[in-house]
């Protein structure tokens, strides 16, 4: 066939074009010839000689549609009852039917009905040309018609049949759904081919408004009778209802109005009845009634300011157990203890509440922090310092100590992985590494570590927690131990160069003064046993020899050694401090001293040599004819006598431990010493401030400096003042003359 435009009978083949189009549009069987033969009809139309005759057959094709459209219509109002069904079948076949015929007239459309139409720039901008009717291509057509032919004359019927259907489906009263939902998305497919930003618009205009009005209606009606029920029945009767709705809108309408009726359901049944959920809101929570609890949160969730409410009680609710429980705890030794395991406690029970009913839900975990840290940094009152850090520090050395009982290598690292969580609420972290670094220093000199792996596994959590600068000198405690090791090594093999024996295994720990916690010097100028000093000597020789310019202060106080009972029964070996040491060697010779030949002897103060000679006294290595009120001195005439029927189960005992404890006047001293760090803490973050922006206002400087702060502790107002009234006078800044608020760096 010629593709040349030529002169053609248009009657004619309008009529062959309006058969065909009346098979395709009602799903007759329409042969592949006769479908080709009609295609190049509507070719032959578009390229005619003399001129085109596209418009014509556009505007004949409408026509058709229209008539055969207003046809349908009358059919379906006629049906009455079976009107959906009526419609339903009829626009399954003609939407269908518009599919094909958008095929068929694809030429027209190309080339005639895409270049008469308007552009998306005219549309956007409302630009109208020449007021004339939108030309559409024939798919959109067709289903334009069936909009204004069909849908809008027949609105109202259809939208009451549909609202009366879907009651009918919340009666369980089984609709036919297919036919619901064909006939709502209808209203949505009518605009398939639409340009425009609103492609609901039918759908929302004639049926999705007055179902929402219906369903508010409805729920309003089913809310005043459920609340006549207890609130617990009311939760699980409105859940069920909501997720009822949830499915009927999955099932029957479009996405775009599945958040519009949810929020329907939550007015109708939350908003309008939250004083009476609120009554019962607290008592849910305090009782731990779950499933409810599981109920008031998929209620409230979804409006924010009712949810405040579930939340704000959540958080009082475990900030109450857990200072009770806090509260409750019996001081003594066990306490510190006590107190991480009721913290982990209170944690683990709402941290598995949070997950199991409150779907894991962030705000939660949230108020759970929040509350677990107001229960570790309780303060009875406002100048009290928390003694959770204090605390916590004691309950890592007894896991880390080697008198740790009963405990595998695994179970102490899951221990200690716990004790990171009650860590990480801490305020006051920097009082927590005051103690746990001298708790360290104690037990690396002393060998009281039960693991070297777990107390390098403890230091690098709480490196992970606060970085690297937190932990810096518990590393280098570790690096001092590990020198000390080799210069050890070296040492043995100096001593074994000058041919010198010593008569006994001496090891030293050489410590770096910045590194260690080692703030209780020497009270006295000790006097060294004879048996000792050939071995001081030879070593401070060794280190003077080995790095130059370094200067040895020996710790007498924080030594130990083993003696050898060689005077009994049977021989006992004993671990003594050096003090402890220096007292018994003094009985090699006799066996009775008086005090003050004792304390001649050794050069021990006597506030330290007595407490040295009670220790001894008290394993009954020693017997004394006096026996002092702590606090008072001992007589100068109190005879020290040998016991010379020591026994002890043990051949092999340690006396130091009583004399490692921690007093109260080092506790006192760690605080002070905290509170001396902090102030040059701050100083130094205001002068990094200051030099940083060289101009800052008073508020702005107390806000950058407790945000700097906050990692390591929560500064008071006060004292961030005193700092900068301190380094005012060192004249490191000064306030401007202009403004008494305003401070200046000087450079």
């Amino acid at each position: 066939m010629s593709l040349k435009p030529k002169v053609i009978d248009f009657p004619a083949t309008l009529t062959c074009i309006l058969d065909t189009v009346n098979g395709v549009i009602n799903l007759n069987k329409v042969q592949r010839q006769m479908w080709n033969d009609r295609f190049m009809d509507i070719y032959a139309v578009c390229v005619a000689y003399p001129e085109p005759l596209s418009d014509r057959l556009y505007q004949k094709t409408k026509d058709y549609l229209e008539t055969h459209v207003e046809e349908i219509c009358e059919l379906v109002s006629q049906s009455q009852e079976d009107l959906l069904v009526t419609y339903y079948s009829h626009w399954v076949k003609y939407s269908k039917g518009a599919e094909y015929l958008n095929h068929l007239y694809r030429y027209l459309n190309v080339h005639y009905i895409d270049k008469q139409k308007r552009s998306d720039a005219d549309i956007k901008y409302g630009f109208d040309l020449d007021n004339n009717e939108q030309i559409l291509v024939v798919g959109e057509l067709a289903l334009d018609i069936w909009k204004r032919r069909m849908i809008e004359q027949l609105r109202e019927k259809l939208v009451d049949l549909l609202l009366k259907e879907i009651k009918h489906d919340r009666c369980q009263e089984n609709p036919n759904p297919a036919v619901i939902h064909g006939v709502i998305s209808s209203f949505i497919e009518v605009e398939n081919y639409s340009r425009s930003k609103i492609q609901l618009q039918t759908y929302q205009s004639i049926f999705e408004k007055r179902f929402l009005q219906e369903t508010t209606e409805y729920y309003s009606q089913e809310a005043n009778c459920l609340i006549s029920l207890s609130v617990s029945e009311y939760m699980e009767k409105v859940l069920v209802r909501m997720d009822e709705e949830k499915l009927r809108t999955l099932k029957f309408l479009h996405p775009s109005s599945y958040d519009k009726v949810a929020e329907v359901m939550l007015e109708q049944f939350v908003d309008r009845h939250l004083k009476y959920l609120k009554a019962e809101c607290s008592h849910i929570v305090r009782n731990e009634c779950l499933t409810d609890l599981a109920n008031m949160y998929k209620l409230l969730k979804p409006v924010q300011h009712c949810f405040t409410v579930l939340v704000n009680e959540f958080q009082d609710h475990v900030k109450k157990t857990g200072l009770d429980k806090v509260s409750s705890l019996t001081p003594g030794d066990a306490m510190a203890s006590q107190f991480i395991d009721v913290v982990l406690d209170v944690h683990g029970r709402f941290k598995c509440m949070i997950e199991t009913t409150l779907n894991n839900d962030n705000t939660f975990i949230n108020c759970l922090d929040k509350a677990c840290s107001a229960v570790v940094n309780f303060r009875s009152g406002a100048k009290q310092i928390s003694r959770a850090s204090e605390m916590l520090s004691k309950h890592c050395d007894l896991l880390l100590k080697k008198s740790a009982k009963g405990l595998s290598e695994s179970e102490i690292e899951d221990k200690l992985n716990q004790a990171i969580i009650v860590f990480r609420y801490i305020d006051d972290k920097d009082i927590f590494q005051k103690f746990y670094s001298r708790m360290l220093a104690k037990r690396l000199i002393h060998g009281l570590s039960t693991s070297m792996d777990a107390e390098e596994g403890m230091i690098n959590k709480l490196k992970q927690v606060c970085g690297y600068e937190f932990t810096s000198k518990l590393h280098r405690m570790f690096t001092d131990m590990s020198v000390s090791h080799d210069l050890n090594i070296k040492f043995t093999d100096y001593l074994q160069h000058h041919h010198c024996v010593l008569n006994m295994s001496f090891s030293i720990c050489v410590l770096q003064t910045g590194a260690w916690p080692l703030w209780q010097t020497p009270s006295s100028a000790f006097a060294i046993p004879q048996e000792l000093e050939k071995s001081v000597q030879m070593f401070e020789k060794f280190y003077s020899e080995s790095f130059s310019g370094r200067i040895l202060t020996w710790l007498h106080h924080l030594c130990s050694g083993e003696l050898k009972l060689c005077y009994l029964k049977k021989p006992y070996y004993v671990t003594v401090t050096t003090y402890q040491m220096a007292v018994l060697l003094l009985f090699n010779n006799t066996d009775t001293l008086s005090y003050s030949d004792c304390q001649s002897n050794t050069q021990i103060s006597e506030s330290e040599l007595l407490k040295t000679i009670q220790s001894l006294v008290d394993v009954k290595l020693l017997f004394t004819d006096s026996d002092p009120k702590e606090g008072e001195p001992m007589p100068n005439t109190a005879v020290l006598q040998l016991n010379m029927e020591f026994t002890n189960k043990r051949t092999k005992f340690k006396i130091t431990t009583a004399l490692q404890k921690e007093t109260p006047q080092e506790v006192e001293q760690t605080h002070t010493s905290v509170e001396e760090d902090r102030k040059m803490y701050l100083q130094a973050a205001i002068v990094r401030i200051m030099k940083a922006r060289k101009i800052l206002k008073h508020n702005s400087l107390i806000r950058e400096v407790i945000r700097q702060a906050s990692a390591r502790f929560s500064p008071s107002i006060s004292m961030i003042k005193k700092c900068i009234e301190t380094l005012i006078d060192k004249q490191y800044i000064e306030r401007n003359k202009d403004s008494t608020d305003e401070y200046s760096y000087n450079a």
